[in-house]
């Protein structure tokens, strides 16, 4: 049960990694390059572990997944699961399509999310059973079921892998597509100015805040295969603001 103490959290988490993140932004930092070939910034450690020490604070049975610092608890029945930087290549270019993603999964399932764009102070917070709200004032898709006349979304056209002839058969099939705006491609579905985002290869720190901001909009979010997400979902993802559009465009995607 999603209460005002893990909204209130949720909300200060976002406020102290947003903090952070400011501090550094169009700032000469240091790139490292992880394992996976990622890049990382001392922005994106330092948020995060200031959000993880306040979740131990408040809530200290929880689990925690975060993206730079690992896992604490994560057999807990309640994870917050935490990107503090999602899209730092666009961050490190001074580009402010980025944000912080918050997510408090239960049982498997994320019921509380958000995504929060420090530079322009933008927060989407999504919970389940309620309406998502931008700045506190609610936001909704906009009607779209109709795939030719579909504008969509993707970090990046090489992160589809081996999926990448069923992502091209999709961006035949809509009118327009565009790249680069990582989870604030998702932030701007909840609000009606786009009707698709297609992505694979991503993981739980990246999916599961969506979830709970694309539901509360009126949208549908899902794998390809149809499927809720979760923190064992595959990672990848469709996300619909006119729920009729997911089934049309899953159906392109897994075309044999």
């Amino acid at each position: 049960m999603i209460g005002a103490a893990e909204i209130d959290l949720a909300e200060r988490l976002a406020d102290a990694a947003g903090e952070i993140a400011r501090k550094y932004f169009r700032q000469p930092i240091a790139v490292d390059t992880k394992p996976d070939r990622t890049p990382v910034t001392i922005a994106d450690r330092e948020a995060e572990a200031a959000m993880r020490t306040l979740i131990e604070l408040r809530f200290p049975n929880d689990g925690i997944l975060g993206e730079e610092h690992g896992t604490a608890r994560g057999d807990a029945a309640r994870v917050w699961v935490l990107d503090p930087i999602d899209g730092t290549r666009s961050f490190i270019a001074g580009i402010p399509l980025f944000g912080v993603l918050i997510a408090l999964v239960e049982n498997g399932a994320p019921v509380l999310g958000v995504i929060d764009q420090p530079i322009s102070r933008e927060r989407w917070l999504g919970v389940a059973g309620q309406k998502t709200l931008k700045n506190g004032a609610p936001v909704r898709t906009r009607a779209c079921a109709d795939l030719a006349l579909a504008t969509l979304y993707a970090t990046s056209p090489d992160m589809f892998g081996a999926d990448q002839p069923a992502f091209e058969r999709l961006k035949g099939a809509v009118k327009a597509t565009r790249f680069g705006a990582d989870c604030y491609a998702y932030a701007q579905l909840a609000g009606g100015f786009i009707d698709l985002v297609v992505e694979a290869d991503l993981k739980p720190y990246d999916y599961c805040a969506l979830a709970p901001v694309i539901a509360g909009a009126g949208g549908a979010i899902a794998d390809w295969q149809g499927k809720k997400l979760g923190l064992k979902s595959d990672g990848r993802i469709i996300a619909a603001g006119d729920p009729t559009l997911l089934p049309k465009a899953r159906a392109v995607l897994i075309k044999a």
